[in-house]
């Protein structure tokens, strides 16, 4: 069984696809993080970073029960547990390298595009371009790479569109303003609208809709979410 601690964000969101796709078992654990759930000595030894996703295995190697933190390692984990989401034996330079431009790349510009635009003091123009215009250029590199292909890795379905889903998802916080953000990118809007078209893709939507998480950023909100804009606690 796979004990998934989720927050309706995009990474998490990840995580949802590919347990949706692959028919693992798994339970759903809400962390709340407008509340503070991620900060909680409980959940630190799950996640010693205090961030969502992140994953317990009560079989994992051995039949050990173990843990998994950051999306881009639960995905890999994930996939070769099943043997599925890979690509061919050939396609794991590029399916680790394309991994990691997500992972590294355009999944951290997303985040602070999206925390400038709308979180951040008005004041923070630069922030707000440097990060806006970061991520939109990640999503030229990967619209490019995508010309004429299906996948982003080989000629199949892999854990790396997945990774790309779950931010492509929030492209319309990531590019405010536009009434079709994808529209640019007809690559990517390809992909996207290929995988959210896909059954499990919604029931990965539909995953934690049954939990009343925070909705207020109220200032618990913002020191939970921020912890690192306040002095530390004396």
């Amino acid at each position: 069984m796979i004990r998934f601690y989720f927050h309706p964000t995009p990474n998490p969101a990840k995580i949802a696809l590919l347990l949706e796709e692959s028919g693992l078992p798994y339970e759903v654990v809400p962390v709340d993080t407008s509340k503070g759930d991620q900060h909680a000595p409980a959940f630190r030894t799950i996640n010693p970073n205090g961030k969502v996703p992140a994953i317990v295995d009560t079989d994992g190697p051995g039949g050990r029960e173990v843990r998994v933190f950051d999306s881009t390692a639960i995905l890999l984990y994930l996939a070769e547990k099943t043997g599925r989401f890979l690509g061919q034996p050939e396609d794991r330079p590029e399916l680790l390298s394309w991994l990691m431009f997500l992972g590294t790349g355009l999944g951290p510009f997303s985040g602070q595009a999206v925390h400038f635009q709308f979180a951040a003091p008005d004041s923070e123009a630069y922030a707000r371009n440097r990060y806006r215009r970061e991520a939109e250029r990640h999503y030229q590199v990967l619209d490019d790479h995508l010309d004429g292909r299906d996948f982003i890795v080989g000629d199949g379905y892999t854990i790396a569109d997945m990774s790309a889903w779950g931010w492509l998802a929030r492209a319309s916080r990531v590019r405010k303003g536009e009434d079709d953000p994808l529209a640019p990118y007809p690559n990517l809007k390809r992909l996207f609208e290929n995988i959210e078209a896909r059954p499990a893709a919604a029931r990965a939507n539909a995953v934690g809709k049954d939990h009343p998480f925070k909705q207020v950023r109220d200032e618990e909100a913002l020191r939970a979410l921020f912890p690192s804009n306040y002095p530390p606690a004396a």
